[in-house]
């Protein structure tokens, strides 16, 4: 249980409320920031603006999955309060204090520096980039039946990357019948992807392999897609982009060439937003559960 901890849940989508849920299920005392749109009454959570919360007794602040934008605003889906998230705010809370958030960015790594604190991105983490693969696969799944007039089934499908999202992808779209080729750059994917009976090539091989696809399922979070790939793809290919936020695709050039381009960054959230909660705010509970029994050791 988390009897006794005070957690600030600011800002954040539908996920967020798993979050909620959770947490109050194990008895921590909750601060709601950015949610006094929410017409759910969440019993044993209160809800305050930003400039009433005494920061001085919170043990643990979770941030939506985004963290915070390059100035330091916090989405707040549930409010028209605009809340930034500023260094005097972070210096006030106890030493101890952790931030969770699901990725990070140059403002926010510089503020828990100068603040000296811990901030835990959970989308770095394995388990919960494994979990999220399953909604981000029938996410991917659903984009493409939609944008395209032909089955899955028989169809040549280009999977980049096998990280966590890629293996996922290329296993899934193979079960379905696809014929799936999969680029990767490291010699061990290579050989695991001939293991899982998949079509391997190296990443440098990238405009060789794409002159006869129909789909393109990027998870390379940098340009990988360039103008050069895009113009040996024929002129149905669809390009469903994974990848944070630009994508690794020419998306402008794409466009030019009538090639349709669809970036697609947290699916889960989007697609099955409750379980994507559920993933978040299960792993969560369980780093607070081990925060909260380090301090009771070491006190």
């Amino acid at each position: 249980m988390l009897t006794g901890m005070h957690v600030a849940v600011i800002g954040g989508d539908a996920r967020q409320l798993e979050v909620v849920r959770k947490l109050i299920e194990l008895d921590a005392k909750l601060t709601l920031i950015g949610f006094e749109q929410l017409d759910h009454g969440f019993m044993g959570a209160s809800k305050e603006q930003i400039d009433e919360v005494d920061f001085s007794t919170v043990d643990a602040m979770i941030l939506p999955v985004p963290g915070t934008n390059a100035e330091g605003q916090v989405e707040t889906i549930f409010s028209n309060e605009k809340v930034i998230l500023t260094e005097e705010i972070l210096a006030e809370t106890p030493e101890h204090c952790t931030i969770f958030s699901g990725i990070s960015n140059d403002y926010l790594d510089q503020l828990v520096k100068s603040t000296n604190k811990r901030l835990v991105k959970l989308f770095e983490r394995d388990d919960v980039a494994i979990y999220n693969s399953v909604p981000t696969v029938e996410g991917t799944i659903m984009m493409v039946i939609q944008h395209t007039d032909i089955t899955i089934h028989d169809s040549n499908v280009v999977v980049l990357g096998l990280g966590r999202v890629g293996m996922s992808v290329a296993r899934t779209f193979s079960a379905l019948g696809a014929h799936v080729k999969v680029g990767a750059r490291k010699s061990e994917h290579i050989a695991r992807i001939k293991e899982m009976g998949l079509t391997p090539f190296h990443l440098s091989d990238l405009d060789k392999e794409v002159c006869d696809i129909d789909v393109c399922i990027n998870t390379i979070p940098h340009l990988i897609v360039t103008a050069s790939v895009i113009s040996k793809m024929p002129p149905h290919t669809l390009i469903v982009d994974l990848a944070s936020k630009p994508g690794g695709t020419d998306f402008r050039y794409a466009e030019k060439r009538g090639i349709k381009a669809l970036l697609a960054p947290g699916l889960p959230g989007i697609v099955a937003p409750k379980t994507a909660g559920q993933i978040v705010a299960n792993v969560m509970s369980q780093l607070l559960l081990e925060q909260l029994q380090q301090r009771e050791e070491n006190s």
